[in-house]
Formats: structure tokens, C-alpha cells, sequence
């Protein structure tokens, strides 16, 4: 529902807001932002609010500084706890060069960019992300809060406790909540959002990872979404269940289709898994992203699809009768450190190439691929993701579908950052080597 500037006056007045976080994402998936007054909204809503670009990564070079945030109503959203003792309330913005262009540098605008693509067919873009972390005592140690696992469910734990705190604010902010649960991995947890429009839950998204640290720190814990926290157990992930629809018709529905998938949803399936490999450094962006993309644990690794086996990268959720609506397909690989609009952008952009292109999706695989010999795999064609940060960088630099998906600004930046953070890494020495290396060389 759309929000006239009549309507936020309105709504923070009946709150009593006193602040207005305007907020923007940098290319690194980082919420980025400066706060106004009661009394500069009115101009801000009318004219947006100036400010420099040149300290915000991957935004612009000293020269062209100068960029304007320009508040989008229908993010409008009531922080449902004060901060400093006042009532505050958040807006997201898009961000624009002093002529009134969309700069180029805005993950937000990339998004938008590519679900325009759809509006000449009448299409509708849906994400559900099932976005998961760990809580810890401090940012410092890994000391686990609980040693239960997938779905346990104990009130007494503090965890659980504050997982539920955690649904209740989200709720408060309009933010559907499906379902929360323990999830594999002590300490870990998991909140499933309600299916939105892509944009919406790119939004939503970042919202989510604000209020689940938000909330955390309240309660004197921290919550991460770092991939791979805790060697030997299971990483965060970001499944990302996607459909499209053509008002209410589910065009990835398709009653005599092999699992009901429609051809366009096998195509759509296929430009995912062509392309996957090409943008992994937008889905798993972190050094510590590829600790978790690993076989053995739940995370996969291998470039493959099926319905029941969670071993396989893309995987098509068991259809029930009367259910049409819910057919989709569910990417397991991201990881919730990822930036939600480049990875939302760069999935969709995969998903209509192999739509427009009539890319054929291939014979599912049913059987465990962790189990498999390496010449079962080659039999069955089954590729692997990137390994290492600096391969998925390689990768990501020799795609020109990257670059047209993201333009030339944020391909570029991203390629530049992450090969430095690459090197970094590459040039630390570790406590594995120095515990393992100094009492023997």
C-alpha cells in the first residue's frame, strides 16, 4: 500500500517520532544512513537529503561526491523500542546523482533496474529468504548459549526467548513472520519472512538483520551473521525460495510438468545453475563464506537440482494439492552476509536469461552427492561452486552477464574490494599455522 507524504506526517505524529533514520546500503550489503528531525522531513520528503558519497564503499570518487537520498513513503516503519529515550522511526532511500539520475552505485536502484524488466510482461518477482545466525555473549568469543539442535524447543533458553522478542518486533513493524525455529548448530536460530515482491523483501531483509542485533544487544547477547562462526558445525545460510507470477497465476505452475514445474520454471531454473558459479561472489561475499561452502555439512557446493535432496544446489519444494500457489524453487547456496538487493538482482537477472533463452534445465539428482566418487560426479556432469574467495573472484571478473546485471560501477568496485580483502587474508599468518608450523619447521 502506497504512503502519501500526508500519511508519514501523519504517522509520526500519532507516534511521536522525534527522528527519521534515512537509510541506504553500500555495495557490501552494510545499512549506511544519517538521522533528521521532526521538523526537516516535510523538505526531505519534498526535495531529499543532500549528502557526501566519497566515504561510503563503492560509492562515488571524491570528484562526484555529491549525492541526494531520496526517502521512498512506502518504507515508512516505526521503530517499536526507543533509542536515547525517543521514539524513532526509518525510512529507506534510493539514491540519486545531483540531476536527479539514479546513481549507478545504489544497490537498491540495481534491483529496481532489474525488476523493471518484468513489468513490460505483467510479472511479478517473489523472494522468501530464510535467513539464519547465531547469538553469542559478546563479538569476541563463540562460547555457545545452548547445545540444542534443528527445532528443539526449550522456552526456558534464553535464545528462544529472545528469538520470540525478536518476532514480536518485526511483527510491530509490518514485517510478515512465517515461522521461527532452532535451527542445526548450537546457538543457531532461524526467522522464515512471509513471501514478498523482491524489492519489498529486500527491504525487509535488511530491516530483519537490523532488528535481530538490535534486539540481541538489548538482551546483552550478539547476533551474527557471519557464515561460518563456529569450525566443525554448520554455517548461517540464506535459502532463497523464488517464484514468478503473472498476477495471481503462479507461471511456475504447471499441473503435468515433472514435479509441476512449468517450462518456465525449468528455465528459469537452469539460467540459475548456468550462471551460479559467475555470481557467487555476490551471494557468498566473504572470505568466511566459502569456510561454510564446504561438503559434509548442510551447505552445497555442488551445481546441481532435485526435489527431496539437500545436497543439491537448487532444490523444488514438495507440491501439495490445492497449493499451486506455493510451487517454487528454493537456492540454498547464499549465505545472510550477502548483500539482499545485488543477490536478489543477480538470481533474477540468471533466472530471465535462461527464460529468454530457452536454456534447458537437465535431469534432476536424487542421490546424496556428498556420498558420490569423484567419477560418478564427472558421469553425472555435476560442477562446483567457487572454493575460495580469490576463485569466485576470478569467476566474477571474466562474466560479462555479471557486469550487464550490475553495470559497470558496482561490478567493477565489488572486484576491487574483495581482491583486496583476498590479499589480506592470503598474506595473514593464522594461529592453525603458527600452532601447527612453528614447533615443526
Amino acid at each position: 500500500m502506497t504512503k502519501s507524504k500526508e500519511d508519514i506526517l501523519r504517522l509520526i505524529d500519532e507516534a511521536g517520532v522525534r527522528y527519521i533514520r534515512l537509510c541506504f546500503t553500500d555495495i557490501l550489503g552494510k545499512i549506511k544512513g544519517m538521522s533528521i528531525t521532526r521538523s526537516e522531513i516535510e523538505q526531505v520528503l519534498d526535495e531529499g537529503q543532500g549528502f557526501d558519497g566519497s566515504s561510503v564503499e563503492g560509492f562515488a570518487r571524491i570528484e562526484e561526491s555529491d549525492l541526494m537520498a531520496i526517502p521512498d513513503p512506502i518504507t515508512f516503519r516505526v521503530i517499536p523500542w526507543q533509542i536515547a529515550g525517543e521514539k524513532v522511526a526509518t525510512m529507506f532511500c534510493d539514491i540519486q546523482n545531483p540531476d536527479g539520475t539514479p546513481y549507478e552505485g545504489d544497490p537498491r536502484w540495481i534491483l529496481k533496474r532489474t525488476l523493471n524488466r518484468l513489468a513490460d510482461k505483467g510479472w511479478t518477482f517473489y523472494v522468501g529468504p530464510e535467513i539464519e545466525y547465531f547469538y553469542f555473549e559478546n563479538e569476541n568469543d563463540t562460547a555457545i548459549l545452548d547445545k540444542a539442535g534443528y527445532f528443539d524447543y526449550e522456552s526456558v533458553d534464553i535464545g528462544t526467548r529472545v528469538r520470540k522478542e525478536t518476532v514480536r518486533a518485526l511483527e510491530e513493524m509490518g514485517i510478515a513472520v512465517e515461522c521461527s525455529h532452532h535451527e542445526v548448530a548450537p546457538s543457531q536460530h532461524e526467522i522464515d519472512l512471509k513471501y514478498q515482491e523482491g524489492l519489498v523483501m529486500a527491504d525487509f531483509s535488511q530491516l530483519y538483520k537490523f532488528v535481530v542485533k538490535e534486539v540481541a544487544m538489548d538482551n546483552k547477547l550478539y547476533a551474527t551473521f557471519m557464515p561460518k562462526p563456529i569450525f566443525g558445525q554448520n554455517g548461517s545460510g540464506m535459502h532463497c525460495h523464488m517464484s514468478l507470477f503473472k498476477g495471481k497465476k503462479n507461471l511456475f505452475f504447471d499441473a503435468g510438468g515433472e514435479y509441476n514445474l512449468s517450462e518456465i520454471g525449468r528455465q528459469f531454473t537452469a539460467g540459475i545453475l548456468r550462471h551460479i558459479k559467475e555470481f557467487t561472489l555476490v551471494t557468498n561475499q566473504w572470505v568466511n563464506s566459502y569456510k561454510r561452502l564446504v561438503p559434509g555439512y548442510e551447505a552445497p557446493v555442488y551445481v546441481s537440482w532435485g526435489r527431496r535432496n539437500r545436497s543439491s544446489m537448487v532444490r523444488v519444494p514438495m507440491y501439495r494439492v490445492g497449493k499451486e500457489q506455493a510451487t517454487r524453487i528454493e537456492l540454498r547456496s547464499p549465505d545472510p552476509a550477502a548483500n539482499p538487493y545485488l543477490a536478489f538482482a543477480c538470481m533474477l537477472s540468471a533466472g530471465l536469461k535462461g527464460v529468454e533463452n530457452g536454456y534447458d534445465l537437465g535431469k534432476p539428482v536424487e542421490e546424496n552427492i556428498f556420498n558420490m566418487s569423484a567419477l560418478e560426479k564427472e558421469g553425472l556432469a555435476i560442477d562446483t561452486l567457487p572454493n575460495s574467495l580469490e576463485n569466485a573472484v576470478n569467476e566474477f571478473a571474466n562474466s560479462e552477464f555479471v557486469r550487464e546485471a550490475l553495470g559497470d560501477h558496482v561490478f567493477e568496485k565489488l572486484i576491487a574490494n574483495k581482491r583486496i580483502e583476498w590479499d589480506s587474508y592470503r598474506m595473514h599468518v593464522s594461529q592453525f599455522e603458527t600452532d601447527k608450523y612453528l614447533p615443526l619447521l
